[in-house]
């Protein structure tokens, strides 16, 4: 099931949104120049290794530097895969401006690092021995889905489904989409833990982490003066 578009217009430009769009696929652009060992390098120097963090003498023994945890953001804006940024990439398009609208740039951008960092932090800790590199914008934008599952609750969601090879499209409720995407990461976790560790695949856990700070934090960022009530889409909502 793959989300199409919502059914909330942007009332501003997206600035920031644009901006992260662009830094990402620029340094995406760049991982593709690289070889395969100076990639593998990059991937260790800057995504979340959480036995970095748990163990630094074994992180001084392979060379990672100790003390350093800039990962934690620089993380946000690496891929592993073209499947991988396109579907970051898509789901932040869709999400993330109305989120922006009602933050303003400046705090849309705090929100965002913020909530990346926490599902960073939430990976290392349910992670603690496993020395993969996590990377990738997903729990960043997870956070943004959280902000806009409490931002826009009447929101709904054109998503695609493949039908035996047909292109089948319908509308959902954001709610209930949101609901079900973050009760996938909640199953695929709990899989997950009872799979073999240090392997590669999905961190459920910081998407997860993620989510959960975007529902907790977001009316600290949402633009206190600004309000608007019974719109066009029948939205009935205020900015306070």
């Amino acid at each position: 099931m793959i989300p199409v578009r919502d059914t909330v217009p942007s009332r501003t430009t997206p600035a920031v949104t644009w901006s992260l769009l662009a830094v990402n696929v620029l340094v995406f652009f760049f991982e593709l120049s690289l070889d395969p060992e100076s990639l593998k390098r990059l991937f260790y120097l800057f995504g979340i290794v959480p036995a970095r963090f748990t163990h630094p003498e074994w992180a001084l023994w392979i060379g990672l530097p100790v003390g350093n945890y800039w990962p934690f953001l620089t993380s946000l804006f690496l891929h592993g895969s073209w499947s991988h940024i396109l579907s970051n990439m898509w789901t932040l398009w869709i999400f993330a401006d109305n989120v922006e609208d009602r933050m303003g740039p400046g705090r849309f951008l705090a929100f965002y690092l913020l909530t990346g960092l926490a599902a960073g932090l939430t990976h290392w800790f349910t992670n603690p021995d496993s020395t993969v590199p996590a990377v990738g914008a997903s729990g960043a934008i997870a956070g943004v889905l959280g902000a806009y599952f409490m931002l826009f609750p009447r929101s709904r969601v054109i998503v695609f489904v493949p039908v035996f090879f047909l292109p089948v499209f319908f509308e959902l409720p954001a709610v209930f989409y949101l609901l079900l995407w973050f009760f996938t990461q909640l199953l695929g976790g709990a899989l997950a833990g009872l799979g073999p560790e240090n392997v590669g695949g999905i961190a459920w856990w910081a998407h997860i982490g993620g989510f959960l700070a975007g529902v907790l934090f977001y009316r600290f960022f949402v633009q206190p003066t600004r309000k608007w009530e019974n719109d066009e889409f029948g939205l009935e909502a205020a900015w306070s």
